[in-house]
């Protein structure tokens, strides 16, 4: 049986038109923090792979966080994150530089 939208839409099934769902990746901007203080960054692979520990709540797998180095700006893609239990907002990641 293939009913349409349309039916589905007259008879009050649905409530609001379908969205497409799409997940929203942020940046992160840690250039202005300070690495070794506000945050640790290990570099992998000549910096092209790093981990990072770092506080912040919503930071989320796929986002992007800027880092500096000395005066250049690098931004990397976060791979896989975990959050501590305590504190809450502070996490570690695999991040991955964007080219």
């Amino acid at each position: 049986m293939n009913l349409s939208f349309s039916f589905f839409n007259k008879l009050g099934l649905l409530t609001s038109p379908l969205k497409e769902l799409k997940h929203h990746n942020k940046t992160h901007d840690y250039s202005q923090k300070i690495c070794g203080s506000d945050y640790v960054f290990e570099r992998v692979n000549e910096g092209r792979i790093g981990y990072m520990t770092g506080v912040g709540n919503g930071v989320k797998a796929s986002d992007r966080i800027i880092l500096r180095q000395g005066s250049e700006s690098y931004q990397y893609q976060i791979e896989e994150i975990d959050y501590y239990s305590y504190p809450s907002d502070m996490w570690i990641a695999l991040l991955k530089q964007v080219l």
